[in-house]
């Protein structure tokens, strides 16, 4: 992915989490970047329409038109290939796109967009999903809607706001369910929206050969407090893995488990291979890349997680391990 590539950005986070807040803050800040925003609004016309224009100036493109969903996926198409469009004309110029998804909103088939369609992934690039949870309200959110759990899957990066209300074990009790359902994903507390710049932007979340990360201590724990549909789990093995068999494998697990699979990524030990494989899916697509070289005096291995919705583990690990060489 060369520079020419327009990153994009979703936020998303359930009903009144402060995504809108952000947004704002972002927009106003003075950073130097010029930003489109695409709002995904619930229905014909929203309140987020009103507070957003309050901040707006010059370099900022908004347009809401309806819903960005799985019914209506051609509609972000047709409003990003404007966009683009626009772009080329020289009628408007950004440097990059966000899209603040409805609070009820899956973010998968938003982020799938990008790999869909060809036009759209040879000239934007999907830069992250960025999820905002409630502190206050999020344990409840999270036991109740099945697409808060969604949006927690789908991080690349998981902003806890409105902290100050909170005291500190619920705080910590939230951080450590979010961590359960998604080690891939750092949580930071944030107030009033105020996030580095630096931890929203240019992450290269979505990226294949963007650094893995695996909370390290995911694993010293096995008490679950919560019976989550959206859980997560790693495999690992110093074993090469046999390039066919696993890819066969791979290739029969999306056709049975792709929908509930939400979000899969891990760096790969391959037989006769002297560089790592970097590996990404979402919902039924996946791709691989080559890596880097595996330094002399490194331990060669795998490390793979996955994320998503009532997955069986024992199935998943019994089976790659059937693919090691």
């Amino acid at each position: 992915m060369g520079d020419k590539h327009v990153p994009v950005t979703i936020l998303t986070g359930f009903l009144g989490s402060g995504k809108t807040t952000l947004l704002n803050r972002i927009l106003a800040e003075q950073h130097g970047h010029r930003i489109a925003v695409i709002e995904n609004e619930f229905g014909e016309e929203g309140v987020d329409n009103d507070l957003l224009l309050q901040e707006r100036d010059e370099q900022i493109v908004e347009m809401n038109n309806g819903c960005i969903c799985c019914t209506v996926r051609g509609d972000l198409v047709r409003i990003l290939g404007d966009l683009r469009e626009r772009r080329d004309r020289g009628e408007i110029g950004f440097e990059r796109v966000m899209i603040e998804t409805t609070g009820m909103a899956d973010p998968g088939p938003v982020a799938q967009t990008f790999f869909i369609d060809d036009d759209i992934a040879d000239y934007y690039l999907l830069d992250a999903v960025i999820t905002v949870v409630d502190a206050r309200h999020g344990e409840r959110q999270l036991d109740e809607h099945k697409e808060a759990q969604e949006q927690v899957g789908f991080a690349d990066r998981i902003l806890m706001s409105k902290v100050d209300p909170v005291d500190e074990p619920t705080r910590e009790r939230l951080q450590a369910r979010l961590r359960r359902m998604n080690p891939r994903a750092p949580v930071r507390p944030v107030r009033f929206g105020d996030a580095p710049i630096a931890e929203i932007l240019d992450i290269r979340g979505f990226n294949l050969n963007a650094v893995l990360e695996i909370d390290p201590a995911f694993l010293e724990s096995d008490e679950h407090e919560h019976d989550d549909a959206v859980q997560s789990f790693v495999f690992r093995s110093d074993k090469p893995f046999d390039p066919l068999k696993l890819e066969d494998f791979l290739s029969g697990l999306i056709q049975v488990y792709g929908p509930d699979m939400l979000r899969y990524k891990g760096v790969l030990y391959m037989k006769g291979s002297d560089r790592q494989t970097v590996f990404q899916g979402v919902h039924m697509m996946m791709g691989a890349d080559a890596g880097r070289h595996w330094k002399p005096a490194e331990r060669r291995s795998s490390r793979m997680v996955f994320i998503g919705r009532n997955l069986p583990k024992d199935t998943f690990i019994k089976g790659l391990e059937q693919c090691l060489a």
